[in-house]
């Protein structure tokens, strides 16, 4: 299995000094996890493009955006103007123009992501998976930091991580939803390739973000017994 890869959820972070906060996490993670909510697919508002025009140039890593809205084309070019890499749009608001939405990603220059809410099945997705780059899986209901781990996905996770060596696909597995020292074992075990980090398993750990980095590496090595790459 490569090794981990780990995201942070913005959304989590102190928007009072978010410049600062982008800085740092670009020196660990691996990428960058921007919710978008409208206040209708998911009961919440979270970060919007034109505050993403302020942050993102302090980041340095991919920039990855879950649009937890009920028109994903409507958000499509005001995030890849801003400098988004990667847009996620959910499986669940795609039934009657999935194939033209990740066409329209693809045109914008951006990777096409695919978010799967708890209760969609994998095999659902199956007509789209192959033009999927990175597929999140969500082990939480939308909307929310905070809630618990529902274990009835790391089902779906170990379809997804079958069918991809199964097919030879190379589509990027990650979790969204309470990835912590309580799941991360039996998140990697199950076929989990990307970790989005929130409040349990990084910013509930240190005020200073380069120590709660550290807590977390060291959580994540002690709870699966891997051993992760020495930081540049």
């Amino acid at each position: 299995m490569e090794t981990p890869k780990f995201a942070v959820s913005l959304m989590c972070m102190d928007f009072s000094i978010a410049g600062e906060q982008v800085s740092t996490l670009s020196q660990h993670a691996d990428s960058l996890h921007l919710d978008i909510m409208d206040g209708h697919f998911a009961p919440n508002l979270s970060l919007s493009p034109e505050w993403l025009k302020w942050v993102l140039p302090h980041s340095s890593v991919r920039n990855e955006a879950h649009l937890m809205t009920t028109d994903p084309d409507y958000w499509l070019e005001p995030l890849a103007q801003v400098g988004v890499n990667v847009i996620s749009p959910h499986a669940e608001t795609l039934n009657t123009h999935a194939f033209r939405t990740m066409n329209s990603i693809r045109a914008l220059g951006c990777g096409t992501g695919l978010v799967v809410n708890p209760l969609t099945t994998f095999e659902s997705i199956l007509p789209l998976i192959e033009r999927v780059d990175l597929l999140t899986l969500m082990t939480i209901d939308v909307g929310f930091a905070g809630q618990p781990f529902i274990d009835e996905m790391l089902a779906k996770i170990e379809q997804a991580a079958k069918y991809k060596s199964d097919h030879g696909l190379d589509y990027e597995i990650q979790i969204d939803g309470s990835c912590s020292e309580k799941t991360f074992a039996k998140l990697r075990n199950a076929g989990a390739e990307t970790f989005i980090l929130g409040n349990s398993g990084l910013f509930s750990l240190d005020r200073d973000l380069d120590k709660a980095w550290a807590k977390m590496r060291a959580n994540y090595e002690r709870t699966t017994g891997e051993t992760l790459p020495v930081e540049d």
